[in-house]
C-alpha cells in the first residue's frame, strides 16, 4: 500500500495542506506558519482546566504535551503551562499548572508546536499525538522561507570572494537608482558583510593572466570563519569561461571549515559579472537557513521522503534545494496548480490570477511555462531558471486612501493586524472592506464577526474629504466603493497586461485561473476588462499551491556559456555541449528516484540574437533543427520584425530533463442539468446598482448546476462572485467556470467631467500605454545604448503638443520632448495622417545631435484631426562629428558634433523617405559612422511610437474620444494642483545661489516663492561660451520639471502641469544661446545636455536647500576606431539631505542609464578593465555625508581613439549645504604604457591610446549637509 502524501504550501502567515490517503482520499487543512493555533476560553473548569468548543473538530488527545499560553488583550502572557489531557467530546485542556484569575471566558490562548507548521499538519491529519513517531509518508513542500530570510535580510552570516578590484560590484551594481524623483536614494541592503579580494586574474577568452597565492586565500577565508562567517559567496571575473580558480577557492574554502560554500560557476555559469555575483551570493545567504530548516523537518519526518519545490516549478530532493532556486517555491505551485488544473478542463491556454492579502500574482501558460532566466527579486538580480511570475501590491488587504487629489489603493497593506476596518481592530479601508460594503462579501459567512459599522464610517469620512478638496466631488459611500475598486482592478489588469500584451500575447485566448483567498472576488470584473470570456474556479482554489505540489515534476536545468557565432562550426561543438549537459541532468533526475521509464527525452534551448544585439531570445529545439528560421520567426511574433540576412549568434546552450510523478487521481461525477436553489437572497451592487443577488454555499453545489449572476458563491475558504452579465455552471470535475455572456462590449459610459477614480485609472492607462512604448523600443532596437543602458524615453503629448505622460525613463529627455512636439507643430502646419518626423535640434526642443527624437501626429480616422502625439527619443551611440561616439569634448560649434536632423518628415502620408534620411545622414563635413544602425534604432522609434498610437486608439474605443481627450486635461491639472500643495509647504520667499563650471563660467538661479506660485530667473548666468557646455530652454525646462517634480514626494505622473505655476525667467546666456540657421555658426551644446544640466539641477535644489549637491556630471567616456565606438557614462556620489545620507556610485538627477557589465565590456571591446570600485570617503562630511564616487580603471589592449567630457574636476567641487563640507573633485588619469608618470588629463579630453596605456577615472562624491560634528 502507498503511504500518506502530504502536498503543503508555507507561506507567510498560514501552511495549506492536502493530504491524499493511501486509498486517494484528499483532506484539505490550514494551519498557521508559526504553528501556533489559537482559540478563546468558552469556560474554566476548576483550577486547571479550559473549555473550547473549537477543538471538538481535533482528534483525540491530540494536544497532549503541547506549550499553551494565554494572553491579555496586549498579546502579553498571562499564563504558560503544558498540556496534561484533551477531551476532544468537549473541547477541555487540562494543563499542568493553576489558572490565574485574570484568566475568564473570552482570553485569548495559543496552542504552540515545538514542531514546524507543515508537521503539525502532518500529525493533524493522521492523529498522531506529540510523542508517536511520524510513520513513513511522502511529502511535497512549497516554501516562501527563503524569499522571507530575503525581503527581511535575516539571512546567514556570508563572505564574498571575488576578483582584486572588484569587491564593490554587488554595491554598485548597474549604477541605475530604483525611483527616479527620490533625493534620497535607498540602495538594498547588501547580503555579504565581509569581501576577500584575490590577486587572480582570467581574461574574457578563458587565459589565464595571473594565478591566485591559496596560501593567503586560505588564512583569510580561516580568519572568516573564526570570526563567525557561515557561508562563502565565491565569484570571480570571466569564470563562465574558465572555473579552475573558482574551484580551487572552493577546496580552500571547506579545508577552513566552510561547509556552506556557493561557487558562481557551478550555479550560473553565464556572462555577466555583476548578476552573477548577486546570484552567488543569494544562494551562500539562504543555504544555512534553508539547511536548518530542512534538517527541522528531516528530525520530525525520519526516513520519510521530502522534496522541495524550485522557483523553475519543478520537484528536488531536500536536500539538493537551494537558495537560489527557492525565491519562487511557493508561488511556484500556484502555477503548477493553475495550469494543470485548466488543462484538466480543457483550456490548453491559462493565466493564473492569485490574489491573496497584500499582493496578487499572475502568471501565463499556453502549453509550456513561460520562464525567466534572469530577473530581480527584493532589489537583487537572480540568475536561475524561474518560472515568470508578475507581482503586484494589490491584495484584499490594500489601503485605500485620498491624498487631496487623486484616489489609490495600495501598495500599502493593512496586513493581518490590525486587518481591513471590518475586522473591528481599527484598522484602515481596505479593498476587503468595499466588497463587504457593496454586499459581495457576506459577513453571515464569515469565518468571524465582522464590523460593518467601521467600514461605513470610513467610506463617509473619505466621502466627506474628497468633497472639501479641489476635486469638489460628492460621492456617496457606494459610489467610492465602487470607485476604489475599480482603480484596484485596473491595477491588477495591468500586471495581466505585462505578461500576456507586452509579450505579444492576446488575454481574450486565455481562461482566467483564480485563487488565492481574494481571487474569486473580482475574476469577473479582471476577465471583463481583458477580453477574457472565460473564468475557472477549482474546488481547492483557496489553496491551490498546496495543490500543484501534488501535481509537479522532477526538473532539471543544465546551462553552459557559448558567445559564438551562429555557423556550421558552432552548430557542430554544439552538439558535445548538449550531451555532456542532458547527461548530467538525466543523472539528476534519476538520483532523486525517478526511474528511466518516466525520464522524458531533454529538451534542448539555444539563446540566439543578432550579432551585436543585448538581448537574446530562448529558441526551443525545432522539429526541423533548425533554429535560425525559428528564432527569426519568435523575433517578428515578439517585435514585430526579422532581419533574416543578419549575421546570428548562441549566446548560452541550456537542456531541461522531466521525471514525471504519479499524477493524482482526477474525481469526476456525472453531470445533472439543473438550476439550484439559493440559500439565500441578498442585495449586492454592481454598476451603481441594487441588483438582488442569489447566494449559493458551495458544498449544495453538484456537478450539471447552472445559475446566471448576479450570484454570490460562499466557501470556507474564499467567496466567489458572479456578476451581472455572467452566467455560472458547475463542471463534472467540481469546479466553478463562469462564463460571460454573449454580446459586443459597449463603449463605457465616463463623463468627461473629472472624477478621482477615472483620474487614477486614466493615470495608470496612459502611464501602461508609454510604459509599453518603452518595452518595445528596447526590444526592437539594436544599439547597446538602448537596449542595455535604457538611454531612451517614451511619451505621450496632447494636440497642443503638453506632456501627458511619460514613462519612467531618463530626466534630461522628459520636459525638452514638449518642446520638440511644439516646434515640430509649429513647423508643419500642413501634417497629414500617416506623417512621421524626425529631429535632433537642439534649438527646436532637442537636448544634443545624438539624442533622436521621431514624433508621430494622431489623426481623427474619419475628418483627419489632430489628436494626440507620442514620441520617443533614444541616444544614438554615433550621429557623426569630430570624434567616433559623437561626444567631443572640445566642439566649438553644433556642425562640428554631428549630423542635424531638422524637421525631417521621415514617413509622408505613410510613404517611407528611409532613403532620404539615410543620405542626410551619410552628407556634410562630419557623417554618421553608422547610418545603418542609426536607421534601425529610428525604425524601433517609428515602431514604440506606433504602439502608443495602436493602444491610444484602443482607448478611445473604449472610452470615447471625447473622454479620452478631456482625460489628458483632467491629469495635467492634477499634477499641477498637486504642484501647488507643495509649493504652498515652502515658505514664502526668495531663494538663491550660483554655482561655477569647471571653466569660471556661472549659472545663477533665483527661485521666488509665493503661496502656490514659483518664479525661477536664470539672470545672472555666465554667456554663450566658444565651448560645447552650453544648454538650450528644452535642457533647462527639463531640469526645471525634474527639480519641481522632486518636491512632490508620491507617486503622480509627471507632465506639463507639474510646471504650470511656474514661470521660468530665461535670458540669453550660455543655458540658451540664439538659433542660428547654420550649423557650423551655432553653439555647441553636446555637454550641455550631459553636463550642465546635472549642475542647473544642483543649483536649483542647493537654492531651495532640499539638497546638497550631487556629483554635478555624467563623466562621459567615448572609446573606439573605425570599426567600433563605445559609450558610458560613469556614476558617482549623491548628494546628501537635510535628512539622510547620499548614497554611494549611483546615477543621479538628470541621467539613469546602466553601466555595461564588465564581462561584456572586456568580451566586445579591447580594454581589460582592472578596477571597478567605490572611491571611499570621497563624499562630503557632514551631519549627513554626501555619497562616494567610484573609480573605473581601464587597459587599452589597442591603439583607439579616446574621449572624455565630464565637469567637477575642479576648482568647483560639489557644495554642502548648512555647513557640510564638499564632495572631492573628480579625477581623469592616463598612465602611460612606457612607465613615464601618470597624468591628469583634466575635464575635457581627446586622445590617441596606446596599447597598454591605463586610464583611471575618479569620479565625484557628493556633498554633505549640516556641520559634521552634529552627527547623531
Amino acid at each position: 500500500m502507498k503511504p500518506w502524501e502530504f502536498w503543503i504550501d508555507v507561506g507567510g502567515t498560514f501552511t495549506d495542506c492536502i493530504a491524499c490517503s493511501p486509498e486517494d482520499d484528499l483532506v484539505p487543512l490550514k494551519v498557521l506558519s508559526s504553528a501556533v493555533t489559537k482559540g478563546q476560553v468558552q469556560q474554566v473548569v476548576g483550577t486547571d482546566r479550559l473549555v473550547d468548543l473549537a477543538r471538538t473538530s481535533d482528534p483525540a488527545d491530540f494536544w497532549v504535551g503541547y506549550p499553551l499560553r494565554c494572553l491579555d488583550r496586549d498579546g502579553h502572557p498571562l499564563l504558560e503551562a503544558t498540556v496534561t489531557a484533551f477531551d476532544v467530546a468537549t473541547g477541555r485542556l487540562t494543563i499542568d499548572q493553576v489558572l490565574p484569575d485574570s484568566i475568564q471566558p473570552g482570553t485569548t490562548y495559543e496552542l504552540v508546536s515545538p514542531e514546524e507548521a507543515p508537521i503539525l499538519a502532518i500529525r493533524h491529519v493522521l492523529s498522531l499525538q506529540l510523542d508517536e513517531p511520524i510513520p513513513e509518508v511522502s511529502v511535497r513542500l512549497g516554501t516562501t522561507r527563503g524569499t522571507n530570510a530575503l525581503l527581511t535580510r535575516e539571512g546567514a552570516r556570508t563572505a564574498l570572494v571575488t576578483t582584486n578590484g572588484f569587491a564593490d560590484v554587488p554595491l554598485i551594481g548597474n549604477q541605475d537608482r530604483p525611483r527616479l524623483f527620490d533625493l534620497v536614494i535607498r540602495k538594498p541592503e547588501p547580503l555579504f558583510e565581509r569581501v576577500i579580494e584575490v590577486n587572480e586574474r582570467i581574461d574574457a577568452d578563458g587565459n589565464v593572466l595571473s594565478s591566485p597565492q591559496l596560501q593567503d586565500v586560505q588564512q583569510e577565508l580561516q580568519a572568516a570563519r573564526d570570526d563567525g562567517i557561515d557561508s562563502v559567496a565565491i565569484c570571480l571575473l570571466h569564470s563562465f569561461a574558465n572555473s579552475d580558480h573558482e574551484e580551487q577557492i572552493e577546496t580552500a574554502a571547506r579545508a577552513a571549515g566552510f561547509t556552506e560554500v556557493s561557487r558562481s560557476s557551478r550555479l550560473s555559469p553565464l556572462i555577466k559579472i555583476v548578476s552573477r555575483t548577486d546570484t552567488t551570493l543569494v544562494d551562500a545567504y539562504l543555504n544555512p537557513i534553508l539547511r536548518q530548516y530542512v534538517t527541522r523537518l528531516r528530525d520530525s519526518l525520519g526516513g520519510s521522503s521530502l522534496k522541495i519545490m524550485t522557483s523553475a516549478g519543478g520537484l528536488v530532493d531536500a536536500d539538493r534545494f537551494v537558495g537560489k532556486d527557492s525565491i519562487l517555491s511557493g508561488p511556484a505551485g500556484g502555477v503548477i496548480g493553475f495550469s494543470r488544473v485548466a488543462e484538466r478542463a480543457g483550456f490548453d491556454r491559462s493565466i493564473g490570477f492569485d490574489m491573496g492579502g497584500t499582493s496578487t500574482d499572475v502568471s501565463r501558460y499556453d502549453g509550456s511555462y513561460e520562464r525567466e532566466f534572469e530577473t530581480t527579486k527584493a532589489g537583487v538580480r537572480i540568475v536561475s531558471p524561474m518560472l515568470a511570475i508578475e507581482t503586484v501590491a494589490a491584495g484584499g488587504g490594500s489601503i485605500c486612501e485620498f491624498d487631496g487629489v487623486k484616489l489609490a489603493v495600495g501598495p500599502a497593506s493593512a496586513g493581518a493586524d490590525p486587518g481591513p476596518a471590518c475586522y473591528g481592530r481599527g484598522g484602515p479601508l481596505t479593498v476587503t472592506d468595499l466588497n463587504v460594503h457593496l454586499g459581495r462579501i457576506l459577513p453571515d459567512h464569515f469565518p468571524f464577526p465582522l464590523d460593518t459599522d467601521a467600514v461605513a464610517s470610513r467610506l463617509e469620512a473619505l466621502c466627506g474629504r474628497i468633497a472639501e478638496s479641489p476635486m469638489g466631488r460628492r460621492y456617496t459611500p457606494t459610489e467610492l466603493a465602487e470607485g476604489f475598486l475599480q482603480i484596484a482592478i485596473a491595477n491588477m489588469v495591468r500586471a495581466i497586461r505585462n505578461i500576456s500584451v507586452a509579450r505579444g500575447y492576446d488575454p481574450a485566448d486565455y481562461v482566467l485561473v483564480t485563487f488565492g483567498g481574494a481571487g474569486g472576488q473580482h475574476a469577473c470584473s479582471i476577465a471583463r476588462e481583458l477580453g477574457i470570456r472565460d473564468v475557472l474556479v477549482h474546488p481547492y482554489a483557496g489553496i491551490l499551491s498546496a495543490y500543484g505540489m501534488g501535481l509537479a515534476d522532477v526538473r532539471r536545468f543544465a546551462e553552459r556559456s557559448v558567445l559564438r557565432p551562429y555557423d556550421d562550426q558552432t552548430l557542430g561543438n554544439l552538439e558535445t555541449i548538449f550531451t555532456e549537459l542532458e547527461t548530467g541532468a538525466t543523472d539528476e533526475v534519476r538520483a532523486e528516484g525517478i526511474p528511466d521509464e518516466r525520464i522524458g527525452e531533454p529538451r534542448r534551448t539555444l539563446e540566439i540574437r543578432y550579432l551585436g544585439v543585448e538581448a537574446a531570445i530562448p529558441v526551443p529545439c525545432p522539429v526541423d533543427g533548425d533554429y535560425a528560421g525559428r528564432y527569426h520567426e519568435l523575433h517578428q511574433q515578439l517585435y514585430g520584425y526579422a532581419h533574416d540576412g543578419r549575421p546570428l549568434e548562441v549566446t548560452a546552450a541550456r537542456v531541461e530533463v522531466v521525471g514525471t510523478t504519479a499524477d493524482p487521481p482526477l474525481e469526476t461525477s456525472t453531470a445533472v442539468t439543473r438550476s439550484p436553489e439559493p440559500a439565500e437572497t441578498t442585495t449586492s451592487v454592481f454598476d451603481g446598482r441594487d441588483r438582488d443577488t442569489n447566494v449559493f454555499l458551495r458544498d449544495d453545489l453538484n456537478p450539471g448546476d447552472r445559475f446566471d449572476g448576479p450570484a454570490i458563491v460562499c466557501e470556507s475558504t474564499s467567496t466567489v462572485v458572479v456578476e451581472p452579465g455572467y452566467s455560472a455552471e458547475i463542471t463534472e470535475r467540481d469546479e466553478v467556470l463562469i462564463r460571460q455572456d454573449a454580446g459586443e462590449q459597449a463603449v463605457a459610459e465616463v463623463s468627461t467631467e473629472a472624477d478621482p477614480v477615472m483620474l487614477e485609472i486614466f493615470n495608470n492607462l496612459f502611464a501602461s500605454i508609454a510604459e509599453q512604448m518603452g518595452l518595445t523600443l528596447q526590444k526592437t532596437s539594436f544599439s547597446t545604448n538602448v537596449k542595455e543602458r535604457l538611454d531612451f524615453s517614451c511619451a505621450i503629448f496632447s494636440a497642443s503638443g503638453d506632456l501627458v505622460v511619460n514613462a519612467p525613463h531618463i530626466p534630461v529627455h522628459l520636459g525638452a520632448m514638449s518642446e520638440t512636439v511644439k516646434r515640430i507643430l509649429a513647423d508643419n502646419p500642413d501634417m497629414s495622417p500617416g506623417d512621421v518626423f524626425v529631429t535632433n535640434d537642439p534649438y527646436r526642443g532637442g537636448s544634443h545631435l545624438p539624442d533622436v527624437t521621431v514624433v508621430t501626429p494622431v489623426h481623427h480616422v474619419e475628418d483627419g484631426r489632430l489628436l494626440f502625439f507620442t514620441a520617443s527619443r533614444a541616444h544614438h551611440a554615433e550621429i557623426g562629428g569630430i570624434v567616433p561616439g559623437s561626444m567631443p569634448p572640445f566642439s566649438r560649434n553644433l556642425g562640428e558634433e554631428g549630423v542635424l536632423i531638422r524637421n525631417f518628415r521621415l514617413v509622408d502620408q505613410g510613404t517611407s523617405r528611409e532613403d532620404a534620411l539615410r543620405e542626410l545622414l551619410s552628407s556634410g563635413d562630419h557623417p554618421s559612422r553608422n547610418v545603418a544602425e542609426n536607421l534601425a534604432d529610428v525604425s524601433a522609434q517609428v515602431a514604440a511610437n506606433n504602439s502608443g498610437v495602436v493602444q491610444l486608439g484602443r482607448l478611445v474605443q473604449r472610452y470615447s474620444l471625447e473622454v479620452v481627450e478631456a482625460y489628458m486635461g483632467h491629469i495635467q491639472r492634477a499634477a499641477s494642483e498637486k504642484m501647488r500643495l507643495a509649493l504652498e509647504a515652502i515658505p514664502d520667499g526668495n531663494y538663491s545661489r550660483t554655482d561655477q563650471l569647471d571653466n569660471g563660467s556661472v549659472i545663477a538661479v533665483a527661485i521666488s516663492i509665493s503661496g502656490d506660485t514659483a518664479e525661477v530667473d536664470f539672470a545672472g548666468t555666465g554667456q554663450v561660451m566658444d565651448s560645447n557646455l552650453n544648454a538650450n530652454r528644452a535642457i533647462v525646462t527639463a531640469a526645471c520639471l525634474y527639480v519641481f517634480r522632486c518636491l512632490i514626494n508620491e507617486d503622480i505622473p509627471l507632465n506639463s502641469g507639474v510646471l504650470e505655476p511656474v514661470t521660468i525667467h530665461l535670458p540669453e546666456c550660455l543655458l540658451n544661446p540664439p538659433e542660428q540657421s547654420d550649423p557650423s555658426r551655432s553653439a555647441a551644446v553636446v555637454g550641455g545636455n550631459v553636463e550642465t544640466s546635472q549642475r542647473v539641477v544642483d543649483t536649483l535644489l542647493g537654492a531651495l536647500g532640499v539638497a546638497a549637491a550631487s556629483q554635478g556630471t555624467m563623466n562621459n567616456l567615448t572609446f573606439g576606431d573605425e570599426t567600433f565606438g563605445y559609450y558610458e557614462t560613469i556614476c558617482g556620489g549623491a548628494g546628501a539631505t537635510p535628512d539622510a545620507n547620499g548614497t554611494d556610485a549611483i546615477h543621479t538627477h538628470m541621467t539613469n542609464t546602466r553601466l555595461t557589465d564588465v564581462e561584456v565590456i572586456e568580451r566586445r571591446y579591447p580594454v581589460r578593465v582592472h578596477e571597478f570600485s567605490i572611491r571611499t570617503g570621497s563624499g562630503g562630511e557632514g551631519r549627513f555625508r554626501g555619497g562616494d564616487g567610484i573609480v573605473r580603471r581601464i587597459e587599452f589592449l589597442r591603439r583607439l581613439s579616446v574621449s572624455i567630457l565630464s565637469e567637477r574636476r575642479g576648482p568647483s567641487a560639489p557644495f554642502g549645504l548648512d555647513g557640510g563640507k564638499p564632495g572631492q573633485v573628480g579625477h581623469n588619469l592616463l598612465r602611460p604604457a612606457d612607465g613615464s608618470d601618470e597624468q591628469d588629463l583634466g575635464g575635457k579630453v581627446q586622445l590617441d591610446i596606446s596599447p597598454g596605456d591605463v586610464l583611471t577615472i575618479l569620479t565625484p562624491g557628493g556633498g554633505g549637509v549640516g556641520e559634521p560634528g552634529d552627527q547623531d
